[in-house]
Order: structure tokens, then C-alpha cells, then sequence
């Protein structure tokens, strides 16, 4: 009776790892080992930095915000503050979208969170 050796289920395997290094540099998208390493390190990375992007959106926004509080005479943190003592509900994202969109319903926002302020 000859050999079994898996032979497809093998050539499946490694042709589906080299699919995935398809564009890497030199070895990396032809050598399997290489490749498997480079796939393998790229798929840390991508899950690394999913979370990753999350916090940078963040700081993008307070960066935004913290301007468009300063143009209307406020610090960031005395701004949030005000915000959360006039009850404005709105996140970071939106503060800085209808800060970039909408400069006079950010200035009504900042109205209103200063009068918080100097209560």
C-alpha cells in the first residue's frame, strides 16, 4: 500500500499562509517560514493596533476641541467641566465635529458652559 502523506491538505495550508504574505517584501511573500512569521507578526500588529486607533481618535478630538476652546476664551479641562455641570451630554467626538461644522453651535456651547462656570 504506498505512503499517505496529506499532500493537499499540506499545499492548502501553505498556499493559503503565502496568500496572505501576498505584497510582503522579498522573502516574505514567497519563503513559507518567512512568510508565516510575517503573517503572524502582521496579525498582532493589526490587533495591537485596532486598539490602538481608538486612543489616537481620542486625543485627535481633545487636540480639536482644546482649540476651539481656546477661541472662545476657555481651557479644555474647564470646558468639560462646565459641560458636565450644564449637563451637555454630548461625547468628545461630537464637541469637536460641531466644533470643526458648526462654529455657531459651538459658540452656543461655550455660552452656555461659561454661564456654568461663573455660577
Amino acid at each position: 500500500m504506498p505512503r499517505a502523506t496529506n499532500a493537499p491538505a499540506s499545499r492548502r495550508r501553505r498556499k493559503r499562509r503565502l496568500e496572505l504574505a501576498k505584497g510582503y517584501y522579498g522573502n516574505r511573500s514567497k519563503a513559507f517560514r518567512t512568510a508565516t512569521e510575517a503573517v503572524d507578526r502582521a496579525m498582532v500588529m493589526a490587533y495591537a493596533h485596532r486598539k490602538q486607533k481608538k486612543t489616537e481618535y481620542r486625543a485627535l478630538w481633545i487636540v480639536r476641541l482644546s482649540a476651539a476652546c481656546k477661541a472662545h476664551g476657555l481651557s479644555y479641562s474647564r470646558f468639560v467641566n462646565g459641560a458636565k455641570k450644564a449637563q451637555i451630554a454630548l461625547n468628545r467626538k461630537m464637541l469637536s465635529e460641531i466644533a470643526i461644522h458648526d462654529p455657531d453651535g459651538f459658540a452656543l456651547i461655550a455660552g452656555l458652559v461659561k454661564a456654568q462656570l461663573a455660577v
